[in-house]
């Protein structure tokens, strides 16, 4: 009775476990493409460097890496479960 109590509660989640991982790792992912993106600071405010700010990391690579992230998130989310069988549901 246990088991099959387990077995529908598991029926019952949208995801799995893997889909579950793959949103956790886009996040990190948009996450280092913001961290990327950031810095630029100067120590004088006076003082613009176009170099700095206009570097590749910053106007190519970081973008890039957000718009990878927001692809493995999307792909989180449509990626479909695993259908079980009933055999499977009683050896779990």
């Amino acid at each position: 009775m246990a088991k099959a109590r387990k077995a529908q509660k598991r029926e019952d989640l949208l995801w799995d476990r893997t889909n579950y991982i793959i949103f956790i790792v886009g996040i990190l992912v948009i996450i280092l493409g913001f961290v990327l993106m950031s810095g630029g600071r100067s120590p004088d405010p006076n003082v613009f460097n176009p170099d700095e700010i206009y570097s590749f990391r910053r106007i190519t690579l970081a973008p890039i890496v957000v718009l990878l992230g927001y692809g493995i998130v999307i792909f989180a989310i449509f990626k479909k479960k695993k259908q079980r069988s009933d055999d499977d549901l009683w050896t779990s």
